[in-house]
């Protein structure tokens, strides 16, 4: 086992890129899968084979691109890099990730409108990740790439229930649904 380990780590040092999709499509499907699970229903696969496309096709290359730019125009560990890294990738790389998510999935999910979620849900899915993102990405930035890949099932968790959500519902307990 300890063999397999080394040889894993070994290809992820070596093509980084194919590994952070494969990285990428297994959690957004394990986030996905979670979220079904949660809420008691039978697994729906094609929404998850829906999440995995999303996943392979934009958010892992895109991540992948987008935080290597930001090391390279924005380099160091200096409080004042990790702050402005962070400013940025909240500013420009959250907008477009939320928008990519709703888009892509509206389009697998062949909706007439494709741009209908994004217009209903993008605010609250981006308020939402302003609330979680900046306090996991600071105190990591110079590990972002690593611990940014193992964060997106809780992020893909609250965007498919933002996509899966009707707008305007009330939560299982009768409260207005803030998120």
């Amino acid at each position: 086992m300890a063999g397999g380990w080394r040889a894993l780590l070994r290809a992820a040092r070596r093509y980084p890129w194919p590994t952070n999709v494969l990285l990428y499509a297994a959690l957004f499907s394990a986030g996905d899968a979670l979220q079904q699970r949660l809420r008691g229903g039978p697994a729906d696969w094609q929404q998850t084979r829906r999440v995995a496309t999303v996943a392979v096709t934009f958010h892992a290359n895109f991540n992948y691109v987008w935080l290597r730019v930001l090391e390279r125009a924005l380099p160091g560990r200096a409080p004042r890099a990790v702050l402005a890294k962070v400013l940025c990738d909240q500013a420009i790389g959250g907008p477009v990730a939320v928008s990519a998510f709703y888009a892509g999935m509206s389009i697998l999910q062949e909706k007439d409108d494709i741009f209908l979620d994004l217009k209903q849900k993008f605010w609250n899915t981006y308020k939402s990740g302003l609330m979680y993102w900046p306090f996991v990405q600071t105190p990591n930035t110079h590990k972002q790439i690593c611990f940014t890949n193992a964060m997106p099932s809780s992020d893909i968790d609250h965007g498919l229930y933002k996509q899966n959500k009707p707008n305007n519902t009330t939560s299982l307990d009768g409260r207005r649904d803030l998120w």
